[in-house]
C-alpha cells in the first residue's frame, strides 16, 4: 500500500488498530529501507568513481598511443581488462586495440579483441558497432562466411546503411549476386537519394548487372 493510501485512511478505525499490532513490523521496514537506500547511494558512489578511475586510464591509453608507447597502451588495455571490464571505456579500448591490429593486418588478434569487446558491451549500439567492424575484419580477411554470419547477429535495423552495404559485398565475395544486390538496394533505401554516398552504392549495383550480362 502507499503512502497515498495511508493518508487516505489514516483516520479510520482499521488502520489504527492495524498500526498498533503492526508497528514493529512499519518501523522495522522503514529502518530496512533506509538502509537498502543508503547501501544503494554507495553502490552509485562507487560505480561513479570506477567510471572515473576507468575514464583516467582510457585517457592515459590514448596519450600513450599519441606518444607511440603502444606497450604502454597494451599493458593499460590489458589492466582495464582485468579491473575495468563492466565499463564502458575497457570496450573502446578493446575496440580501438582491434582497429590497431586490423591496420597491421594482424586479423586473428583484431577478431579476438573484439569478440571481447563483443561480449563486455552492454549498450545494444555499442555491441552492434563491435559486430559490424568484426564483419569487416572477417571480410578483409579473406573469410565472408565469418563476416555474414557475424552479420546476422546483428538487429535488422541496426546501422542498416553499413551493415547492408557491408552484406553486398560479403554476398559478392560469396558469389551470390541477387541476394547481394537486395542487399546494396536495401542500404540505398535506408540511406535516401540525397545521402553523399548514394554514388558509390549505384556503382555496385550497376558493375554486379554489368557483371551478370558479361556471364549471361
Amino acid at each position: 500500500m502507499s503512502f497515498e493510501a495511508y493518508d487516505d485512511y489514516e483516520q479510520s478505525e482499521r488502520v489504527q488498530k492495524w498500526l498498533r499490532q503492526n508497528g514493529l513490523s512499519i518501523v522495522v521496514g522503514i529502518a530496512l529501507g533506509l538502509v537498502a537506500i543508503f547501501g544503494w547511494q554507495q553502490w552509485r558512489n562507487h560505480k561513479s568513481g570506477h567510471q572515473a578511475e576507468a575514464a583516467q586510464i582510457y585517457q592515459q591509453i590514448q596519450n600513450a598511443l599519441l606518444t607511440n608507447k603502444a606497450d604502454t597502451a597494451d599493458a593499460l588495455i590489458e589492466q582495464m581488462y582485468k579491473d575495468y571490464a563492466d565499463t564502458t571505456y575497457a570496450v573502446f579500448a578493446a575496440s580501438g586495440r582491434a582497429q590497431r591490429q586490423a591496420q597491421a593486418k594482424q586479423w586473428d588478434k583484431a577478431l579476438a579483441s573484439l569478440g571481447w569487446a563483443e561480449s563486455h558491451a552492454t549498450d545494444p549500439q555499442l555491441k552492434s558497432l563491435t559486430q559490424l567492424r568484426m564483419a569487416q575484419v572477417a571480410l578483409a580477411q579473406g573469410k565472408p562466411a565469418d563476416a555474414l554470419a557475424t552479420l546476422d547477429r546483428m538487429p535488422a535495423k541496426s546501422y542498416e546503411v553499413l551493415s547492408q552495404e557491408l552484406r553486398g559485398d560479403v554476398l559478392v565475395k560469396l558469389g551470390r549476386a541477387d541476394d547481394a544486390r537486395q542487399a546494396y538496394q536495401a542500404a540505398k533505401s535506408a540511406m535516401g537519394e540525397d545521402a553523399p554516398q548514394n554514388g558509390a552504392l549505384q556503382t555496385k549495383i550497376d558493375d554486379l548487372a554489368t557483371a551478370g550480362k558479361q556471364g549471361a
